[in-house]
This record gives C-alpha cells, structure tokens and sequence, in this order.
C-alpha cells in the first residue's frame, strides 16, 4: 500500500537520491547529459532539500511503500519572482507546485494521481485560491497528466537550462475542488 505523507528531515538522504533519478527524465528534449548534472548537483542536492524541508513556505510530500520512496512533490507558497509567471497568473493568492516526480520504474502505476491528489489536498487547507507549475513545452506526457489533474495553459515562461533557453508552459488550477471537508 502506498502512503502519502508529509517528508520529515530523516528523508533527506532518500529525497536527493530520488531526486537525481527521477529529474533527468523530465528534463528538456535533447538536454546535454552535463546540464541535466548540473541541475541536479545545483538545485536537487542536500542543501536545497534541507531548505524546503525547514521552511514554513515548503511543503514536501513523499509516496512511499514499506519505507521506500516512490515520487514527491514541492510546494512553495510565496510569490513568484517571474514577471512572465507573474503575468500568466490568474488566480491569487496561488501556490506554486515546484516539483511532482515518480520514480521512472514505478509509471504507469498510478502513484503520480495519488500523489497529485495529496498535494492538492495540502494546497487547498492554504489560503490559497489556486495552484501552478511550469512543464516543459516539450514534455506532452507531463502536459496530458495536469491536463487531466485539471490544470490548464495559462502563458509561458522562459528560463535559462545550461547554454539553452528553454520555454515553459504555466499552468494553473483553482484549488476550491481540492479542499477537504
């Protein structure tokens, strides 16, 4: 049975570990395999997820199954800095989902949902009127699965990955069908 449950400082070790696995498959198309590195070693490593598990803006939900780590995702709720995010945005206040990864030996098997419903779950007990995230332009298996979370196309985004510019698409939802009773 999969649990979803809220990752503790004792996940640290295993959340860089599944991080560095689950990243390079959502990478852009036709990355270099030295940027992909270069991500993981500069925003997927100890110290960023010590951040995000001691910020009272963070929250990190993990899948796991008899202890073993499957998929997690990353909250942030505070503003973007991002003016085209910023523009895009419809929905306020709204919290960011800055990553949603399953482990690539368990897709197909439906902890991404379970794992999409948690967090949205834990988005909408914020103020929060919505949430967004940002997927590659590139990435149609990611775009169809928060299409169907209810996610919709709102504007893009442009950032720098390695020596390429990469655009984004932004994605929102509202939140108030996520709020549990």
């Amino acid at each position: 049975m999969i649990d979803y449950r809220r990752a503790t400082l004792a996940d640290l070790a295993a959340l860089v570990e599944l991080a560095a696995v689950t990243f390079p498959h959502s990478a852009p198309v036709g990355s270099e395999p030295a940027n992909i590195q270069h991500h993981i070693d500069s925003y997927l490593n100890t110290e960023k997820f010590t951040w995000y598990l001691e910020s009272p803006q963070v929250t990190v939900l993990v899948a796991e199954e008899q202890g073993v780590l499957l998929g997690y995702s990353v909250t942030i709720a505070q503003p973007s800095e991002d003016a085209e995010v910023l523009a895009a945005l419809t929905l306020h206040p709204i919290v960011e989902l800055s990553k949603c990864y399953v482990h690539p030996e368990h897709f197909g098997a439906g902890i991404a949902g379970g794992l999409m419903k948690a967090t949205l779950a834990e988005a909408a007990n914020s103020s929060a009127a919505g949430i967004w995230l940002g997927v590659s332009s590139v990435n149609e298996r990611a775009i169809r699965f928060y299409e169907k979370q209810g996610f919709v196309k709102v504007g893009k985004k442009s950032f720098l990955f390695g020596n390429r510019l990469e655009r984004d698409y932004v994605m929102q939802r509202a939140l108030a069908d996520s709020r549990q009773t």
